[in-house]
């Protein structure tokens, strides 16, 4: 992934779905890859167009117009192992992304490729550390 920040979360809860994407831009806002302002986007990008992408994953960003607010490129990788309702799907993994300009569509295409293999996303999914979750991410920019 062709991002300046990848911060990694595991072993999280969350109530809900608005939970996950708050935790999740809050880990965006904290490591100064955002303003606040990105994170109330992020929830109205998930009123419009869902972020599940299946196995298991939900890729929650913001519209648009909210990538002004962006800082820097940054993937923010919850895990919840116990899983979120996602609007009827079960999510363990969300991957939030702060981008800007066509830096969203690379990111978002090689995530896809991650995704593509079973083993990675499942190995994601269930990660007991972090340094696990960089190197599939990072083996996936190596490869491009």
């Amino acid at each position: 992934m062709s991002t300046d920040l990848l911060e990694v979360r595991l072993g999280r809860t969350a109530a809900d779905r608005a939970d996950a994407i708050e935790q999740t831009g809050a880990v965006l806002v904290e490591i100064g890859a955002v303003d606040p302002a990105y994170v109330p986007a992020m929830h109205e990008r998930e009123e419009s167009v869902p972020t599940f992408i299946g196995e298991g994953v939900a890729i929650p960003h913001g519209t648009d117009a909210s990538r002004a607010l962006v800082r820097r490129s940054a993937l923010a990788v919850l895990q919840f192992p116990e899983g979120v309702d996602w609007g009827g799907q079960d999510v363990r993994l969300c991957v939030g992304i702060a981008a800007s300009g066509d830096e969203q569509v690379g990111v978002l295409s090689a995530l896809a490729r991650v995704l593509m293999d079973p083993d990675k996303a499942a190995a994601l999914r269930t990660a007991d550390d972090a340094a696990t979750v960089v190197a599939i991410l990072r083996d996936e920019e190596r490869d491009q």
